[in-house]
């Protein structure tokens, strides 16, 4: 029966190599006569001048009898009638537990340029999401170690938020507070399109050597090809599922979702689709829920995904926030104007939601956390009365209760970058506040 395996097998192995020649190069597609490939292989192209490694290249789309190829790397050294090889697979990488603690790039190579750990197995980028039939029900919460999140948007294991903030607002500050605080097995984090500067600085201080113990970091900085920065988003996403199946609570953190949009607009633009929504292709809007929907809750563990969101002038309704707002499972609204008054982490509570606290806390923590939001509520209402002087103490009493708990609310939002509340902590913080036992 063995042998009769083996067989087939061989049968089965094409025996050939496949090779075509470049034809032409437009800015960052090359065009290719042969070898035979489908959408999504990779490709080895061999430089005529270059004796070193070939390029690697993924076919992206058709043109005639042509393939269009774009790389993972410059190409710079590629020139007419250069060999191309296809291997007849999509990407793969390696993952395993070896690599916790490492910084590796969309490839799954280490950035400092070590070898690659023994014991590692081979594991498809692309994936498709979970059967619907086959996630379970959210039903347990999810310590964030950030009291504001865990107190009143509380979320569960296998949850997926965006968050969404303009620059400089402190949301890789958050993203590593939640690394470091998070009760979560493993930390997968992807910085995709960042500066090359930012890096080091995100693993070594918003990190710290504590968060990188339990975390496997994603690069694709905002200088490599498109393909390079969208596979980042694959990589983290696959490598996060490789732990979710071994059973593990995987934290996993991509910022920025939006990027990967823009490097997808880019592909698409290369290859001849039309741009509609703001310049966008058609493809960003499909490519977008493929890939968020992969992360969740499966019959061996769950991913619970944080998704920064780009947002230009603080628009919270441009169309990539629009869209991934509308498949996640919460967003998070971090606000400039609680920045610039020193509130961190600067999420804005009323305009943010967690849509399955309901269904993972308890009727009293609920309760509280309603209660608190309404105060913040009352208060933001008539914050420009209050602010000028133009309201009267005595004339409404839900009014005077939101004046007295503000600067309470307030201290209770605030949270110092290592300062470190557990669940049962925060909860318990805030019921005391709304009880009047914190003053």
């Amino acid at each position: 029966m063995i042998i009769k395996d083996y067989l087939e097998k061989i049968e089965q192995t094409d025996s050939y190599r496949h090779y075509g020649r470049v034809s032409r190069v437009v800015g960052i597609m090359i065009e290719s006569k042969g070898p035979e490939a489908n959408i999504g292989e990779v490709c080895y192209i061999y430089s005529s001048t270059n004796k070193r490694e070939p390029i690697i290249a993924e076919v992206v789309g058709f043109n005639n009898e042509n393939i269009i190829l774009m790389p993972y790397a410059e190409v710079s050294e590629i020139g007419p009638g250069c060999l191309v090889e296809s291997t007849g697979k999509p990407l793969i990488v390696k993952v395993g537990r070896g690599l916790i603690g490492s910084v590796v790039d969309s490839l799954g190579q280490p950035l400092d340029g070590s070898p690659l750990p023994k014991g590692l197995m081979s594991y498809p980028t692309e994936q498709a999401p979970p059967n619907p039939l086959e996630r379970p029900p959210i039903s347990e919460p999810n310590q964030v170690g950030v009291k504001v999140i865990d107190s009143l948007l509380t979320m569960g294991k296998g949850q997926r938020v965006g968050i969404f903030a303009g620059s400089g607002v402190g949301k890789s500050t958050l993203l590593g507070m939640i690394a470091r605080n998070s009760n979560a097995d493993i930390n997968i984090i992807a910085l995709i399109g960042e500066r090359g500067r930012e890096v080091r600085e995100f693993i070594e201080k918003d990190l710290g050597p504590e968060g990188l113990k339990k975390s496997i970091v994603v690069v694709a900085t905002s200088d490599q090809p498109a393909l390079m920065r969208i596979k980042g988003a694959y990589t983290a996403t696959a490598i996060s599922e490789y732990f979710r199946d071994l059973g593990f609570q995987v934290n996993l953190m991509m910022d920025s979702v939006t990027r990967v949009a823009m490097a997808q607009r880019e592909v698409g633009l290369a290859v001849g689709e039309p741009p509609t929504t703001k310049g966008y292709t058609p493809s960003v809007f499909s490519v977008l829920p493929k890939l968020l929907e992969r992360t969740g809750t499966n019959a061996q563990g769950a991913i619970t995904a944080f998704y920064t969101v780009l947002v230009d002038g603080d628009d919270m309704n441009e169309p990539i926030a629009d869209a991934v707002r509308g498949i996640l499972d919460g967003h998070f609204v971090m606000d400039r104007k609680l920045a610039e008054r020193g509130q961190y982490p600067a999420i804005n509570v009323l305009k943010s939601i967690s849509r399955v606290m309901n269904q993972i806390s308890e009727p009293k923590h609920r309760s509280v956390a309603t209660e608190m939001r309404s105060l913040m509520a009352i208060y933001e209402e008539n914050s420009e009365l209050i602010n000028i002087g133009a309201y009267k103490k005595g004339t409404n009493m839900e009014i005077d209760r939101a004046i007295t708990y503000y600067p309470i609310i307030q201290r209770f939002l605030k949270q110092e970058v290592n300062d470190y509340k557990t669940l049962d902590e925060s909860i318990e913080m805030m019921s005391s506040l709304i009880d009047g036992g914190v003053q």
